[in-house]
């Protein structure tokens, strides 16, 4: 008896969680979005428990780090010819592997730290 019960209990929370998730999803849709911006819902679960997450962030590449600009003219014609030094000696190029995933490939060894000289 006590089984049944516990069993109409989750029938019935299902429903409830249903609805819910209309609700917020039909108010998600209704709210203007935004420039510049990207929201990611995830939902996981089953008849007796479930989990939703939210990412909210900027539409970025999040492997991709943004490096700042030096601000002196020294500095950015050093570093220009630092960055001409490493292209001389490092040679990159795209290839694909066998897997046809473009890699880049070095003439030097180090070169995909960003070493310049050995």
């Amino acid at each position: 008896m006590l089984t049944f019960s516990c069993a109409r209990a989750h029938l019935v929370s299902r429903p409830l969680a249903l609805v819910g998730a209309a609700v917020a999803l039909s108010v998600m849709t209704w709210t203007p979005a935004q420039a510049q911006n990207v929201s990611i819902d995830n939902c996981v679960g089953g008849w007796r428990s479930s989990t939703c997450v939210t990412r909210w962030g900027f539409v970025d590449d999040p492997f991709v780090r943004h490096v700042p600009q030096p601000a002196e003219a020294e500095d950015r014609a050093r570093a220009v010819e630092r960055e001409h030094r490493w292209v001389n000696r490092c040679k990159p190029v795209v290839a694909q592997d066998r897997y046809g995933v473009a890699r880049y490939r070095y003439a030097a060894p180090g070169c995909e730290f960003g070493v310049i000289e050995y």
